[in-house]
């Protein structure tokens, strides 16, 4: 885990869902702060905010946002050979997990990204100052 208020930087090689995790070949696991995704089943976590968008629909937004979708792990995962992203720590997001908020060279934002299309809403609880 990145401590909280840490630069990093993160070339996303592996995506599970739409808000994360994402695995970066510099050895972190980043969820996307400030943003809630569908489960990959179709649930949404208690006390999550709930997108209409299915969490499939999300998955794949993020893994295009990211880069070039190259496969699928043997886990399911989907392998992404991408740009490396600038990343700002928001601390632990649970088990291995750093928050994060990320900026691509491509496409500014993610997290704003993922909200904007409608992929995922806005967290407030943890959405805390974030500006798009």
């Amino acid at each position: 885990m990145v401590p909280r208020g840490q630069n990093f930087t993160c070339t996303p090689t592996h995506v599970w869902d739409g808000d994360g995790p994402v695995w970066c070949s510099e050895g972190p696991r980043l969820r996307l702060a400030g943003i809630a995704a569908r489960e990959l089943d179709g649930s949404c976590s208690a006390g999550h905010p709930c997108p209409s968008v299915s969490g499939i629909d999300a998955r794949d937004a993020l893994a295009e946002l990211l880069g070039t979708q190259t496969g699928v792990s043997r886990h399911g995962h989907i392998l992404i050979n991408g740009p490396t992203l600038r990343c700002s720590s928001d601390g632990s997001a649970g088990g291995n997990r750093t928050a994060a908020w990320c900026l691509s060279p491509l496409y500014g934002d993610i997290n704003c990204a993922m909200v904007r299309g409608g992929w995922a809403l806005r967290w407030d609880r943890y959405w805390r100052n974030h500006r798009c």
